[in-house]
This record gives structure tokens, sequence and C-alpha cells, in this order.
């Protein structure tokens, strides 16, 4: 088959299943979540595995223990949360009312008589933002409660994604030897290194940036709690579930915490540079010893690319694109390198014609068996 086939062949399938994702993604979520979740905690599944238990026993057990987690979030962790959010989007009016007052005092003694400008500038930001927020409130609870699809994608992840969970975890090898069996000979080689790379890259992120979340979520949750600030648990979750995306989850959460410790503690100064301290520290803790032991450095993604896949992907499929956008990312990042590389390493590139074939990056080992070369996180 000529090169070109072979490009149009490649780029149909990935257009199909684009297009099949499209139509399809207001229910497959629970099956891309329960797959997400699996690829997870395969690694666990292949421990147990060589302890001794059947792999059925194995996914069972894994299974049971990460629902009993869940449901113990779900009993003891998201009431509170649920309490602390409703609080603030209560006392929101209230708590910007005092900061403009903070805001317009400090600015009144600073600017003086530039003050009624700097003050009218001050009341149509003020508008603008209450006008928006009245409009991001109504947009997502159309959002999440028009047809009741709220309700629906709730209890689908429910029953639907242990399932798929389970099966997987049972069907995980079996099911990468049928695929590496279909992959076309003449090119398995390149295509299970590939995949390998993918694999590293997706590993690395979903479950070593996904322990990063959860003990940085924990450690912002207590140390904001523990100093007393308001909503500190919300705050504090949400900074460390958001620290996926680099930096970003932390300017966020820096910006939040930082505003709301100045209402609440304004004129004090120690609790305000408390909670910067506190950010300081999550930031050195991560780049000094979480993300480099745990993470290390297999990602391979851009924050850039990274936040524009994620924009993208959730964009165009929703709350299944945020599950897809990394995997994708990955492999998108992988592909790109290797196609860089056999640019730069064919003539078309250096301009030489040469009658020996174009060197070609190192393939596995042709003498592997398919279960070994195929991909296993």
């Amino acid at each position: 088959m000529r090169v070109e086939r072979q490009v149009l062949f490649w780029l149909a399938a990935a257009l199909m299943l684009i297009l099949l994702v499209a139509l399809l993604r207001g229910v497959i979520l629970p099956f891309v979540a329960g797959i997400v979740i699996a690829y997870f905690l395969n690694p666990a599944a292949d421990r147990l595995t060589q302890w001794g238990l059947p792999r059925g026993v194995a996914s069972a057990v894994i299974v049971a223990a990460f629902g009993a987690l869940i449901t113990a979030a779900l009993i003891f962790l998201v009431p509170l949360l649920l309490t602390q959010a409703q609080q603030f989007a209560v006392a929101l009016p209230d708590e910007i009312s005092r900061l403009r007052a903070l805001v317009e005092a400090w600015a009144r003694d600073q600017l003086g008589t530039h003050y009624p400008d700097f003050e009218a500038g001050l009341d149509r930001t003020s508008q603008t933002l209450t006008d928006n927020m009245a409009n991001l409130a109504g947009f997502v609870a159309g959002s999440l409660w028009s047809q009741g699809r709220a309700l629906f994608d709730f209890l689908s992840l429910l029953l639907v994604a242990p399932l798929v969970v389970f099966y997987v975890l049972i069907d995980w090898h079996p099911m990468l030897a049928k695929i590496d069996s279909w992959l076309p000979r003449a090119h398995a080689s390149t295509i299970r290194r590939l995949a390998a790379e993918v694999n590293d890259a997706v590993s690395a992120f979903i479950r070593g940036q996904g322990t990063v979340c959860f003990i940085l979520a924990i450690y912002y949750a207590l140390a904001l709690g523990a100093m007393g600030l308001r909503y500190g648990l919300l705050v504090g979750l949400a900074t460390g579930l958001m620290s996926f995306v680099p930096f970003v989850g932390w300017a966020l959460g820096l910006i939040t915490a930082t505003i709301i410790a100045i209402v609440q503690f304004w004129p004090e100064a120690v609790p305000i540079l408390t909670v910067i301290g506190i950010f300081a520290g999550a930031q050195v803790l991560d780049a000094g010893f979480l993300s480099p032991n745990i993470v290390g450095s297999k990602i391979g993604l851009h924050p850039v690319w990274l936040i524009f896949s994620l924009f993208v992907f959730s964009y165009l499929f929703g709350f299944v694109g945020v599950l897809v956008a990394v995997p994708i990312a990955a492999a998108i990042g992988v592909l790109v390198r290797f196609a860089l590389n056999i640019y730069l390493a064919s003539p078309l590139y250096s301009g030489i014609e040469s009658a020996a074939p174009a060197p070609v990056l190192p393939t596995a080992p042709a003498s592997l068996p398919a279960s070994q070369n195929s991909v296993s996180p």
C-alpha cells in the first residue's frame, strides 16, 4: 500500500472516530469514565494478580475498595463541601460589597483628587461582574438541570461505570493482545513503540499527576482549614484538583484564597501572609519533591498545549472531552515528534538525495512475542 493511501486511511479512521464520539457524547460518559478509571487502577490489579489472586477476584476487590472510598466521600465529604458552597453563594454579595469598601477606602487615601474617576471605573466593573455572574449562574443551572441530564448522568456513572471498570480490568491484557493482533504486520513494531511512548506519557499524567493532585488537595484543605479561612476546605480541595493544569490551578487558588483572606482578616496582615505562605509552600513541595518523584519527566506535554487541548475537547465533547483530552493530546504529541524526526532525517529537509534508504527510528526487537510488545500500563 502506498504511503498516501495509508495516510488517507488513518485520517479517515480518525475522522470517523471523532464523529462517532461527537454523536454519542451524551451516552458514552460512563463508558469513557469507566475506561479511564480502569486504566488508573490496572497496576493495582496486576499487583494483586502477582500475589496469587485470580484476575477476576483481584478486579472485584479493587472495584469494591474504590467504590467504598467514593461512598465514604459522598457520605462524609460531599455534604460538607455542598454546605460551604451554599454558604459561599449566599454570602458572596456581602463579601463583594465588603471587598469594594476596602478597595474604596484604600483608593480614597492614595488617589486624592483622582478618586472620582477611579470610583466611576469601579462602578462600571462591578456592574459588569454582576451581570456576568447572573448570566453564568443561569447558564450553569440550565446546562446542569435541563431535561434531567444531571440526574441521568449521575445515575449512569453510579450504575454503569463500576461494571465497565470491572470488566475492563478483567479483560485488559487479552484486549491489548487482540488489538496487537490487528496491527499491520509491516509496521507493528513501530506502532508498538509509539503506543508505549503514548502509554508512558498518559500513565505519568493520569496516575502520577492524579496522585500529586490528591496529595495537594489534602494539603490545601488541611492547611487552609487549620488557619481558619472561610470556605478553606472548599477552596483547598478545588485548588488541589485543578492542579492537573500546571500553574493555572495554583494561581486561581492563590488569588481566590487571598481575596477571601483579605475580606475576612483585613487589616490583620499575618493571616493574609499565612495564606500566601501556604501556597508558596505547596509550590515548593510540588516542584521540589512530588512531581520529580511521582510524575517524573515522561509527560512531554507543554502546559500551553495541555490547556489548549482541555479547552478544545471540553468545548467539542463536553465532560467526555475533558476525560479524553490528555490521552489524545499525549498521542498527538508523540506522533508529531515521530513525524518531525522522520522529516529531519529525510531528503525533504536536508535537500540531499540519497540512494540509501532514509534512517528510521529504532524499533522494538522483532524476537519478542506480541504479548510483550503490546502496551501494558
